[in-house]
């Protein structure tokens, strides 16, 4: 079972907003992970935008680590490294189709009462309960 944090959750909730009100601020771009990354990929004029960003989204959590020390952020997965890659290849192919992932949409597509932000919000969201119901219920799950 999962652990209830809701101060390490509503800290984390409040700092990607943060960010994502910042980064709309600054340089008039949306926070969505998929097409920083994409942008890095492809290279465009804004890549140093978006090389900042992603290596502050990686550098965050790392410092966090560092000072507070790795028991500070358990993680242990109980599914087999094959099944998170297929997983991760599937995260991949939906937020191609979906035009964006959920800090995309969820986040600033919300925010900015976007219908497609919306129908694609609810569509991850049955999506994943699905999921979890089928892998648990279904097949057996982890």
């Amino acid at each position: 079972m999962t652990e209830f944090t809701p101060f390490a959750s509503l800290l984390g909730g409040a700092l990607i907003g943060l960010a994502a009100v910042l980064l709309m601020a600054v340089h008039g771009r949306i926070a969505g992970m998929t097409g920083i990354v994409s942008g890095l990929l492809v290279p465009q004029g804004d890549w140093g935008w978006r090389a900042a960003f992603l290596a502050g989204a990686v550098a965050a959590p790392a410092a966090i680590v560092a000072v507070l020390g790795p028991a500070a952020i358990p993680f242990e997965s109980l599914v087999p490294l094959p099944w998170l890659a297929v997983g991760g290849i599937l995260v991949g192919i939906g937020v191609t189709f979906a035009s964006g992932c959920t800090s995309g949409h969820g986040v600033c597509g919300l925010a900015r009462l976007s219908p497609r932000s919306l129908a694609a919000v609810i569509t991850f969201m049955a999506t994943t309960g699905i999921t979890v119901f089928l892998v648990r219920h279904v097949f057996g799950g982890f």
